[in-house]
């Protein structure tokens, strides 16, 4: 086993041979969405994306369901599926597979299997001092999340959570074979503060955050000064907040986003200096629009500072 649970890392990876490793997550959830086809896909690229932050490649995946048939019909329940499979085609690979039950609420996600180079494993606890960070995706997926469920997502809204949800980090693999990678993890539930801070405990180090070169979802902005929040956001606050030194007078709506967790967020890449330019344009080649530099790490104890 060369990844466990040691650093609450994304994957486990397990070596095979000298070329060779295994890796193995599984996530899933209830709907975040109403349409069932789209569910599907945001649970599925959720999943896949815990492959691709530890550098790895998904080669196979098996559907995880929880589906109440008494209130959902089969063709429901087949669009549901076929979200799930059309997004593991995107990925290059099939849902071979899996187990469903009858259970109260739908639930859906996969459990996926990768391959990666066992030297070129990426964690969340391997950064240096120096490197620079790099976020692929913008904030604001858990507050437009939140906002949908109140019914108050114009069309455009709804299109652009969608399109940072369904886009898959498989970047992640492209990053694996480059040495000045040192770090990478995927922002999802603990939100980018909590992330941030596993990779500061894991690495021994201080980040140094730059407020307004975080990018945000421009349609959660309206949502997030209007004091829309998440139970799950004000959870990760009480969590992560004691690491975080926020600047003084920092608007409430603007710490929400911070600690707002994403449903299939971007990854979290922690580079030297030298290289970060050109994964930046990498990115950006692979059409992560908002990704941006957001920070460096430093010596120090493991904790965030946020300035301006």
């Amino acid at each position: 086993m060369l990844v466990g649970l040691e650093t609450k890392d994304d994957a486990i990876v397990y070596q095979i041979d000298d070329d060779k490793a295994v890796v193995a997550t599984t996530d899933f959830f209830m709907p975040v969405v109403d349409d069932p086809f789209d569910f599907g896909a945001i649970a599925a690229a959720n999943a896949l994306s815990d492959v691709y932050a530890v550098g790895g490649r998904p080669i196979f995946a098996l559907a995880v369901a929880g589906m109440p048939t008494a209130k959902l019909s089969p063709e429901v329940i087949g669009q549901i599926l076929a979200g799930g499979a059309d997004m593991a085609a995107k990925a290059g690979i099939i849902v071979g597979g899996g187990h469903s039950i009858d259970s109260p609420e739908p639930i859906y996600g996969l459990a996926v299997v990768g391959l990666v180079h066992p030297k070129q494993i990426k964690r969340n606890s391997t950064a240096k001092a120096g490197d620079v960070l790099i976020l692929g995706k913008a904030l604001g997926v858990g507050i437009l999340s939140n906002a949908f469920k109140k019914g108050e997502l114009s069309a455009a809204d709804y299109a652009q959570m969608m399109a940072s949800t369904t886009k898959l980090n498989a970047i992640g693999a492209d990053f694996a074979p480059i040495p000045a990678v040192h770090a990478m993890t995927d922002v999802t539930g603990f939100g980018l503060l909590g992330h941030l801070t596993e990779i500061c405990e894991g690495s021994g180090l201080t980040a140094e955050l730059v407020l307004g070169d975080v990018p945000l979802l421009s349609s959660a902005l309206p949502f997030a000064r209007a004091g829309l929040n998440t139970g799950a956001g004000t959870r990760n606050l009480e969590a992560f907040g004691g690491a975080v030194d926020l600047p003084a007078g920092l608007p409430q709506w603007h710490r929400n986003l911070l600690f707002d967790p994403q449903t299939s967020g971007g990854l979290l890449v922690a580079v030297a200096p030298e290289m970060a330019q050109q994964v930046l344009a990498m990115f950006h080649a692979q059409d992560y629009g908002t990704a941006a530099v957001i920070g460096s790490l430093r010596e120090g104890d493991p904790e965030i500072v946020v300035t301006g």
